[in-house]
């Protein structure tokens, strides 16, 4: 929410705020916890720069949102997708079970940002209500990271050569764009909103073009207390800030392999690592990471010995870069809320010897199925007392997965094969465009992509080491000299 237009900023959308929980020490030295419920206010300037209530505008004060929270709308929604999420893989499907008593079958991963851990939890409650635990159900792990470390969106404040490259590419669109009659026609219709310090719309004005959008489209989900003017909606306007934004925001990841490996890479190499995991069994598939008692890594006793089901918490900017990395974002929009990608593992099965035949409806697929072993989704992933236990997983061999495809060897190769990746953004099948190629998909469907052939793409942007990759090429060129296209 930008100052612009000089609207209420305080936004009554965010209940939770009258029953938010801490968890305390009630006993010295750790030994009882409990848990503290409380009501939250916002507390601000006044008039005379005193302290006062944050207040909606219609006078409420305990459901205002602080910045970037998850809002009442995004927590249904979120909600929402988790119950989806159950009738395709549980109701349809049959390939996660209708009651679970355990977490491990499940890795649940959010990034620093709360309304990304809110939203996978949320999710995760629609998929797997109180009704669908058992009784005995253990808390579930969800996995975070420091900022320094997280790669589960673009870390332009943590990578210094992506800093380089987004400020690059993002000023190449300036220059595309500032002077141009697209941007003319949004100045005739909003710049008399504009701050004095910054009368003229452009991509690098303050606030910035693709600030000013982030502000309708969340003004546009919410009441109408708290929309903006009329000419921001205009259709036209919207179409063209939507426009120069994805371009300021994802021409890179499609036109340059260092920009996808700084920017994304890190997180398609977890992707590509939880798949060929499941494969190997080796507990790449994240049950090295969630599973475990008593502070100790891998699987705990009576646990899963699987991981079935992956679901992290992210952003629009993560989704986007995947799917611009991949090749898979020619003339989309930026993602709307709620947004999320679902990337599915499949295995070949035969039926007398037959060639499957597989249902572009996913609740049809009838030779086809999924692996006992991971699906995961995107929308669009712990860290003990038993050092010599945890080691063996911090330091074994990480298998298939981080090895170059040229690297592999014939046995290992071979483990890949009937193995397929579909990849499905907001439950529409997408189509990486290496996988067109004879061989690198299932006859018949180009959306079912070998993992071989996915794998062979992902390698191209994964790091081998993304922190060295972030501090290198520093005095180097930012813009490619010749277009990298994505997604080969």
């Amino acid at each position: 929410m930008h100052p612009i237009a000089d609207r209420n900023t305080d936004w009554p959308y965010c209940n939770a705020a009258r029953r938010m929980s801490s968890i305390l020490m009630t006993k010295t030295e750790g030994s009882s916890w409990n848990e503290l419920q409380w009501r939250r206010r916002i507390e601000t300037f006044g008039i005379d720069d005193g302290p006062v209530i944050a207040a909606g505008p219609r006078g409420e004060i305990d459901a205002v949102c602080q910045f970037g929270e998850l809002t009442d709308k995004g927590r249904d929604t979120t909600l929402a997708l988790g119950q989806s999420l159950r009738h395709l893989y549980v109701d349809q499907l049959g390939f996660m079970p209708k009651l679970i008593a355990d977490a491990e079958l499940i890795y649940l991963r959010a990034t620093p940002i709360p309304r990304a851990l809110e939203s996978v939890q949320q999710s995760f409650w629609g998929m797997y209500p109180p009704t669908a635990r058992t009784e005995s159900f253990p808390p579930p792990t969800i996995v975070t990271r420091t900022p320094a470390d997280e790669t589960l969106f673009p870390n332009d404040s943590n990578c210094r050569r992506f800093n380089q490259l987004s400020r690059a590419f993002a000023q190449r669109t300036a220059d595309r764009w500032n002077e141009t009659e697209d941007m003319d026609y949004l100045n005739r219709l909003i710049s008399k909103w504009m701050p004095p310090s910054s009368k003229r719309v452009a991509v690098d004005s303050h606030p910035r073009l693709s600030g000013i959008m982030d502000t309708l489209n969340a003004t546009l989900a919410h009441g109408p207390e708290t929309r903006l003017p009329s000419e921001f909606y205009d259709k036209r306007g919207r179409d063209i800030i939507d426009k120069i934004a994805v371009e300021e925001w994802y021409s890179g990841y499609q036109e340059s392999n260092e920009y996808r490996t700084v920017g994304i890479g890190g997180l398609i190499g977890d992707l590509v690592e939880r798949m060929t995991g499941s494969v190997e069994k080796n507990g790449l598939d994240g049950l090295s990471e969630i599973g475990g008692d008593n502070d100790q890594l891998g699987k705990s006793g009576g646990g899963e010995r699987n991981v079935k089901f992956a679901m992290s918490g992210c952003h629009d900017t993560t989704l986007a870069a995947v799917l611009a990395s991949l090749g898979a974002f020619e003339r989309e929009k930026w993602p709307a809320f709620t947004s999320h990608i679902a990337l599915e593992l499949f295995k070949k099965t035969s039926t007398n010897g037959a060639s499957p035949a597989i249902d572009q409806d996913i609740g049809k697929d009838k030779d086809a199925k999924p692996t006992d072993s991971q699906k995961q989704s995107l929308w669009s992933r712990v860290f003990g007392a038993n050092k010599e236990k945890n080691a063996t997983f911090f330091q074994s061999p990480r298998g298939i997965a981080r090895k170059a495809t040229a690297e592999l060897s014939a046995k290992e190769k071979g483990q890949l094969d009937g193995y397929y990746v579909r990849m499905r953004y907001n439950d529409r099948p997408v189509v990486v465009p290496g996988c067109k190629q004879q061989g690198n998909h299932l006859e018949g469907d180009e959306s079912f992509c070998t993992l071989a052939a996915f794998k062979a793409i992902a390698d191209k942007f994964t790091p081998k080491n993304w922190k060295q990759a972030c501090n290198s090429n520093l005095d180097e060129p930012t813009l490619p000299a010749v277009k990298e296209d994505a997604g080969f």
